[in-house]
Protein backbone atom coordinates (compact mmCIF):
# COMPACT_ATOMS: atom_id res chain seq x y z
CA UNK A 1 0.00 0.00 0.00
CA UNK A 2 1.54 3.44 -1.15
CA UNK A 3 2.03 6.18 2.06
CA UNK A 4 0.41 9.44 2.07
CA UNK A 5 2.37 12.24 0.42
CA UNK A 6 4.42 14.43 2.91
CA UNK A 7 2.49 17.60 3.49
CA UNK A 8 4.38 21.03 4.39
CA UNK A 9 6.04 21.31 8.06
CA UNK A 10 3.24 23.81 9.77
CA UNK A 11 5.81 25.31 11.47
CA UNK A 12 5.37 29.15 10.09
CA UNK A 13 8.02 29.71 7.12
CA UNK A 14 9.21 26.15 7.14
CA UNK A 15 9.77 24.58 3.57
CA UNK A 16 10.39 21.17 4.48
CA UNK A 17 7.91 18.40 4.23
CA UNK A 18 7.35 15.90 6.46
CA UNK A 19 4.91 12.81 7.06
CA UNK A 20 4.91 12.68 10.97
CA UNK A 21 1.27 12.67 11.38
CA UNK A 22 1.30 15.93 14.02
CA UNK A 23 1.91 18.17 10.82
CA UNK A 24 5.86 19.01 11.80
CA UNK A 25 9.09 18.28 10.69
CA UNK A 26 11.93 16.52 12.51
CA UNK A 27 13.46 19.50 13.54
CA UNK A 28 10.33 21.68 14.61
CA UNK A 29 8.90 18.26 16.06
CA UNK A 30 11.71 18.53 18.35
CA UNK A 31 11.29 21.95 19.51
CA UNK A 32 8.02 21.70 19.85
CA UNK A 33 7.75 18.91 22.56
CA UNK A 34 10.52 21.04 24.66
CA UNK A 35 8.27 24.02 24.28
CA UNK A 36 5.66 22.07 25.59
CA UNK A 37 7.29 20.42 28.08
CA UNK A 38 8.35 23.75 29.52
CA UNK A 39 5.46 26.26 29.30
CA UNK A 40 2.33 23.67 28.19
CA UNK A 41 2.84 20.76 31.06
CA UNK A 42 4.00 23.69 33.97
CA UNK A 43 5.91 22.11 36.93
CA UNK A 44 7.62 18.90 37.47
CA UNK A 45 5.91 17.71 40.54
CA UNK A 46 9.18 15.96 42.28
CA UNK A 47 11.08 18.69 42.07
CA UNK A 48 8.89 21.26 43.92
CA UNK A 49 7.28 18.72 46.41
CA UNK A 50 9.85 16.28 46.88
CA UNK A 51 9.31 12.81 48.04
CA UNK A 52 8.28 13.40 51.07
CA UNK A 53 5.20 15.45 50.67
CA UNK A 54 2.83 12.21 50.08
CA UNK A 55 3.41 11.36 53.76
CA UNK A 56 2.81 15.02 54.80
CA UNK A 57 -0.62 15.36 52.69
CA UNK A 58 -1.46 11.81 53.65
CA UNK A 59 -0.40 12.32 57.52
CA UNK A 60 -2.27 16.02 57.33
CA UNK A 61 -5.68 14.38 55.32
CA UNK A 62 -5.81 11.74 58.34
CA UNK A 63 -5.64 15.29 60.95
CA UNK A 64 -8.04 17.06 58.69
CA UNK A 65 -10.30 14.59 56.50
CA UNK A 66 -12.99 17.63 55.85
CA UNK A 67 -12.60 20.55 53.68
CA UNK A 68 -11.57 23.29 55.95
CA UNK A 69 -12.99 26.27 53.63
CA UNK A 70 -16.36 24.09 53.66
CA UNK A 71 -16.35 23.69 57.34
CA UNK A 72 -16.08 27.47 57.93
CA UNK A 73 -19.05 28.03 55.88
CA UNK A 74 -20.80 25.43 57.75
CA UNK A 75 -21.45 22.73 55.20
CA UNK A 76 -19.55 19.51 55.40
CA UNK A 77 -17.28 18.33 52.64
CA UNK A 78 -14.50 15.54 52.49
CA UNK A 79 -11.44 17.39 51.81
CA UNK A 80 -9.65 15.47 48.66
CA UNK A 81 -6.41 17.98 48.69
CA UNK A 82 -3.79 19.85 50.85
CA UNK A 83 -2.95 23.57 49.72
CA UNK A 84 -0.39 25.68 51.44
CA UNK A 85 -1.47 28.80 52.14
CA UNK A 86 1.88 30.59 51.34
CA UNK A 87 3.00 28.62 48.21
CA UNK A 88 6.47 26.73 48.52
CA UNK A 89 7.69 28.97 45.34
CA UNK A 90 7.04 32.26 47.70
CA UNK A 91 8.88 30.54 50.79
CA UNK A 92 5.97 28.60 52.10
CA UNK A 93 6.79 25.58 53.67
CA UNK A 94 5.53 21.83 54.80
CA UNK A 95 4.28 22.95 57.87
CA UNK A 96 0.92 22.65 59.40
CA UNK A 97 0.43 25.61 59.71
CA UNK A 98 1.02 26.67 56.27
CA UNK A 99 -1.33 23.66 55.50
CA UNK A 100 -4.89 23.42 54.92
CA UNK A 101 -7.12 20.28 53.58
CA UNK A 102 -9.64 21.16 50.89
CA UNK A 103 -12.05 20.06 48.26
CA UNK A 104 -11.56 20.08 44.99
CA UNK A 105 -13.95 22.83 44.29
CA UNK A 106 -12.58 24.99 46.94
CA UNK A 107 -9.09 24.38 46.07
CA UNK A 108 -10.08 25.42 41.98
CA UNK A 109 -11.84 28.67 43.61
CA UNK A 110 -8.63 29.83 45.46
CA UNK A 111 -6.21 28.96 42.63
CA UNK A 112 -8.71 31.18 39.94
CA UNK A 113 -8.49 34.21 42.20
CA UNK A 114 -4.98 33.81 42.75
CA UNK A 115 -5.34 34.04 46.89
CA UNK A 116 -6.59 32.12 49.82
CA UNK A 117 -9.86 31.57 51.17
Amino acid sequence: MPSKPKRPCRFPGCPKLTGNKDGYCDEHLRMRRKDYDRYMRGYVHHKRYGSHWGKIRARYIRKEPLCEACKAKGKIELAALVHHKKPLSEGGTNDEENLMSLCVSCHEKIHRRGHDV
